[in-house]
């Protein structure tokens, strides 16, 4: 019975030893030229000043929102393709019943984030 698994474990110990080994070769073999502006954080390809105060989080609130209705938009494609499936089993009114709630449910949360001004670029 081991012996079915065996393709598995040589995959995964590739999987495993390719990553680490290129990284130990970069780290080895890689040119190392220290500078201090190589260790100042950047943004685009130039340095950015130390940051005093409040740093603005309004880019990062909207991509997390993308993600978020990205995964609702994306839920609904498999949902489209088995609906005849469901049909043809007879729970064709209760996938979209189910499928409403979870838009409702959605949209509840965009309709708030849009009332408390989540979707405005300040």
């Amino acid at each position: 019975m081991g012996h079915v698994y065996a393709p598995l474990l040589i995959y995964l110990l590739v999987a495993l030893a390719v990553p680490v080994l290129f990284s130990l070769a970069a780290a080895h073999l890689g040119p190392k030229k220290p500078e201090p502006y190589k260790d100042q954080p950047y943004e685009s390809g130039f340095p950015t000043p130390p940051l005093h105060g409040r740093f603005p989080v309004n880019f990062y609130h909207v991509a997390m929102l993308f993600v978020v209705f990205d995964v609702e938009v994306a839920s609904f494609y498999p949902w489209a393709i088995l609906l005849k499936e469901f049909k043809a089993a007879g729970l064709g009114f209760y996938a979209l019943l189910a499928m409403l709630v979870y838009v409702l449910v959605l949209g509840i949360g965009y309709a708030y984030e849009w009332k408390k001004g989540g979707l405005t670029w300040k």
